[in-house]
């Protein structure tokens, strides 16, 4: 029972740090929603994917099986564990991140956030998301959930790629040196 609370209530308010944080940039005239980095429709869809494989690993959490196999009990709180290790990085990369958040490339200038996680990782959020899968994966040992992983995966690291253009035009010799000093991932 613990672990399914857990497990439920990490996105939960999770999404609802970041529609709270949508609705007080909207009040501050933020544009919390950015220009999609790379082909909309794709970034959007693995945005909207991911909430769905976390849905997954509730439903997994509270006895509704989603798996094809048996998974070992060791394996489920290792799965746990990953799963509450990936939301601690989301939530403190993005408040972190304060007003500097978007979904997407920033419509106006925003600061270059090179403290907290963002000292060791250029993309703590990221790493966040893809434990957070990897969480799902191994809770459910499904192959469905797994290849929608490798997607969702494949499509942020061109969304990094391409925020990393941005950054790149927006900071230059800032954002460079940031780069020399910090691992994309970890």
């Amino acid at each position: 029972m613990i672990e399914a609370l857990v497990v439920a209530i990490l996105p939960v308010a999770f999404l609802t740090v970041l529609f709270i944080g949508g609705e007080q940039f909207r009040r501050r005239q933020i544009d919390m929603d950015g220009d999609a980095p790379i082909q909309r429709t794709l970034f959007y869809a693995s945005k909207y994917l991911i909430v769905v494989l976390w849905a997954a690993m509730v439903l997994e959490s509270w006895g509704i099986s989603v798996s094809f196999f048996n998974v070992p009990a060791p394996l489920e709180w290792a799965a746990v564990c990953v799963w509450a290790i990936g939301f601690v990085l989301l939530f403190v990369g993005r408040f972190t991140l304060g007003t500097s958040f978007r979904i997407g490339n920033p419509k106006e200038s925003t600061r270059l956030r090179v403290d907290g996680l963002f000292r060791v990782s250029r993309n703590p959020m990221y790493v966040g998301v893809y434990s957070t899968l990897l969480a799902t994966v191994l809770r459910t040992m499904n192959p469905v959930l797994l290849l929608c992983s490798a997607f969702i995966v494949a499509v942020h690291h061109r969304i990094v790629l391409a925020e990393e253009t941005h950054l790149q035009n927006a900071f230059g010799k800032e954002y460079e040196e940031y780069c020399c000093r910090v691992r994309r991932y970890f």
